[in-house]
């Protein structure tokens, strides 16, 4: 089975036609959609998109792009557990020169316990962490 993980920044510009990735992003998205079998990312993840897209772009836009990947057969959404969140605490202690996120180390975790490499952000964090980050900056 593909899988790739997505980030906050990339549902984001993905739903957001103001965001500077917005075109980029919606293309690629086009295609991991026919790549990928799966398109994994987190509860903390959805919940970050939810306020970005909430504050910026207003109610319906948020609820809207909720509803799209809700209802998914392609879009799973994985719980942040307490194993998770160890690993996620040991992540960041050991990167402790950078300003991960909780929620960044724990789809870092997520990541590496499900043996993903790729993911769909415009985060630098996720190079960082030594993931493949696309789409590619040309």
């Amino acid at each position: 089975m593909k899988r790739i993980f997505v980030d906050t920044s990339a549902w984001v510009a993905v739903a957001n036609r103001r965001d500077q990735h917005h075109v980029t992003a919606a293309n690629f998205y086009k295609e991991i959609f026919k790549e990928f079998d799966e398109l994994l990312t987190t509860n903390l993840v959805v919940s970050e998109t939810y306020i970005l897209l909430r504050l910026d772009c207003g109610l319906d836009v948020a609820l809207s792009w909720w509803e799209r990947i809700a209802s998914s057969l392609k879009v799973k959404i994985i719980y942040a557990d307490p194993d998770l969140t160890e690993e996620a605490i040991s992540i960041l202690r050991r990167y402790d020169d950078q300003h991960f996120s909780l929620t960044d180390a724990v789809s870092f975790a997520l990541m590496k316990k499900t043996k993903i490499t790729d993911a769909f952000a415009f985060d630098v964090h996720f190079a960082i962490a030594g993931f493949l980050q696309s789409p590619q900056k040309a």
